[in-house]
């Protein structure tokens, strides 16, 4: 498990969507947020860590202060870009697709999201 001050991917993340905030670049925009979002989900809690069910008061409802609480996951700088390599090879997937469909607006707006992506997982492979 990694603290999440020494995971230096998302900081860089973040610091790159508040950039391209600034600059209105709404394709590095919507890449960064959907990496970060992508890394959220993958950290999500492990529902099944979760105690028991107890039966009493309130349905579903476990005994004492915080004892239905479950850690989130933290994964490491490689299994974050590891996880990144992966949605990026499905967003060119998708664009292939949209090329294929006639869709090249959405196939070209997927490609500036690609790019702004590539460097961060270039620095960190």
């Amino acid at each position: 498990m990694v603290d999440e001050a020494e995971n230096g991917l998302r900081e860089s993340l973040r610091d790159a969507l508040r950039t391209a905030m600034k600059a209105r670049n709404k394709p590095a925009v919507a890449a960064m947020r959907a990496a970060l979002s992508v890394i959220d989900n993958a950290e999500a809690a492990d529902a099944s860590a979760a105690p028991p069910v107890e039966a009493g008061h309130i349905a579903g409802g476990v005994a004492g202060l915080g004892a239905g609480e479950v850690a989130r996951q933290q994964l490491s700088d490689p299994e974050l870009v590891a996880l990144l390599h992966a949605e990026v090879e499905r967003w060119e997937s998708t664009a292939r697709d949209a090329d294929g469909l006639g869709r090249s607006n959405d196939a070209e707006q997927l490609r500036a999201e690609i790019a702004a992506l590539r460097p961060f997982l270039e620095e960190e492979a």
